[in-house]
């Protein structure tokens, strides 16, 4: 009954991934108090608000910082959690990144994996409980607009509206996820203003706007030859063959006898799985600790970055390099900026479940110490989400995909935040499929169809086994 009514619904649910991942929800600065993410978030909220009333649901939207769809009577509160946001387009798509384009039966975008296709499937799968089944909880549809960036909806909503019983978000892997590792977003920078007089200095840096949580796909920078003596010839000679020695994607533009700039092209990919990517501010970072120390400049940053972190995210050096059963340590340079003399990059590092944050601050603090003009910043935390695999929800949840897929899967840990660690008795669950692509964050990402529908019947079942029984 419900696998049907999904079927039938199964082109409405495509053309309404397509509608959304149509509005370009990427995170604006606003002064709008009713629309704090941006204009783009807000459209995408509303659109999600206005499909939800037009199937039936109840809505509410919560002072433009989230939203939620709901149905069902009963104390106890069902959360699904997701997010309308998307991080930016990044470069070299073969199909406009907001077109939602259908080919070979995936649906192209940024946040058809992420999180837009999996919300619309959880959406039209509280449509079929709704529609063909009685449950004696109520569900609700949560809908953040900042995931990709510092949980402020999420935050807000938790301040202002119910908690969820229980839950899960559709924001990860099949079959289900009872380990999330910390995150550590974090920077390290250095007064710039004592290298204007260098005879070689940075002008300017452009990373595009990456998000730190992403692998950066590219990064230029323009720099200025401040001494006759050095032939700009010579100096680009010696720039390419650095770059060949590392086997680097870099650029090399002449703008005038003064000015050079470098262009690194790297391979976009999740923070989480940085070894997927290829990452262009480190590939850049490397080649410029070279060209100053050639000419007998010392950036303490590029320094730092070169001893200490290199471009295979190994940090041996820090010794950093841990791991338990939530997974090795990652980490990410996601942010290469100079502005107002200060120069600094920045790090996104998923931390195993059993390692602290003291830990990692501890190893970057003492290591800083070495460089009297570095500075080090530990902006943002996440604690981790541990649930035991034994728990009601986990096995639960891994049981109904085991049971529709046919499969003998395993709960699993993974190296991405999703919205289930900020709520109690929750985890994430789907939407991608165990041995697919995880092409979150990607150049290129997409959804297949076959799978967007499988998810949705998946979560229909997971609503009404939740919705029907008591858990513990």
């Amino acid at each position: 009954m419900l696998d049907k009514f999904i079927e039938n619904s199964k082109g409405e649910i495509v053309k309404k991934v397509q509608e959304l991942i149509q509005i370009p929800s990427v995170y604006e600065n606003s002064d709008n108090p009713s629309k704090p993410f941006g204009e783009n978030a807000n459209k995408a909220l509303e659109y999600m608000l206005e499909l939800g009333n037009s199937l039936g649901f109840r809505t509410k939207n919560i002072d433009g910082y989230c939203g939620y769809i709901e149905f069902g009577e009963g104390e106890e509160l069902i959360g699904i959690i997701g997010h309308l946001d998307v991080v930016p387009e990044g470069e070299g798509w073969t199909y406009p990144p907001f077109s939602g384009t259908i080919f070979d039966n995936k649906i192209y975008g940024r946040g058809a994996i992420d999180d837009k296709g999996p919300v619309i499937a959880s959406l039209y799968a509280m449509k079929a409980v709704m529609d063909n089944c009685k449950i004696h909880k109520r569900v609700r549809l949560i809908l953040g607009l900042n995931e990709e960036n510092d949980w402020k909806c999420i935050n807000y909503y938790k301040k202002h509206e119910e908690l969820p019983t229980i839950g899960f978000s559709p924001d990860a892997d099949f079959p289900c996820i009872y380990a999330e590792k910390s995150i550590l977003t974090s920077y390290i920078s250095m007064d710039y203003s004592i290298h204007l007089n260098d005879i070689i200095k940075i002008k300017e840096i452009d990373c595009n706007n990456n998000a730190i949580n992403v692998v950066p796909k590219f990064c230029s920078t323009i720099l200025e030859i401040n001494n006759s003596k050095i032939l700009t010839q010579d100096f680009i000679n010696f720039t390419k063959r650095t770059i060949d020695k590392y086997n680097f994607e870099i650029d090399i533009y002449k703008i005038n006898e003064q000015q050079i700039k470098l262009t690194s092209h790297g391979i976009q990919a999740h923070a989480a799985h940085p070894d997927l990517g290829k990452n262009a501010i480190s590939q850049l970072m490397a080649v410029l600790h070279e060209i100053f120390k050639n000419y007998n400049i010392n950036i303490e940053l590029f320094e730092f970055f070169y001893n200490y972190i290199g471009t295979q995210y190994n940090g041996k050096n820090l010794r950093i390099n841990f791991e338990d059963e939530s997974g090795k340590l990652t980490l990410n340079i996601g942010k290469l900026d100079l502005i107002n003399s200060t120069l600094e990059f920045g790090m996104n590092l998923r931390i195993p479940i059993n390692t602290s944050l003291d830990t990692i601050n501890n190893i970057f603090i003492n290591h800083c110490k070495s460089y009297p003009n570095l500075n080090y910043n530990d902006k943002r935390f996440q604690p981790s989400l541990f649930i035991p695999k034994d728990n009601y929800l986990v096995k639960t949840l891994c049981n109904i995909f085991n049971e529709t897929t046919g499969s003998n899967s395993e709960p699993i840990a993974i190296g991405g935040a999703t919205y289930a660690r900020a709520f109690n008795n929750c985890i994430s669950f789907g939407a991608n499929l165990p041995g697919n692509k995880d092409m979150c964050h990607q150049t290129d990402e997409f959804i297949d169809i076959n799978n967007l529908i499988l998810a949705s019947k998946i979560y229909a079942k997971a609503i009404y086994e939740i919705g029907t029984k008591g858990h513990r």
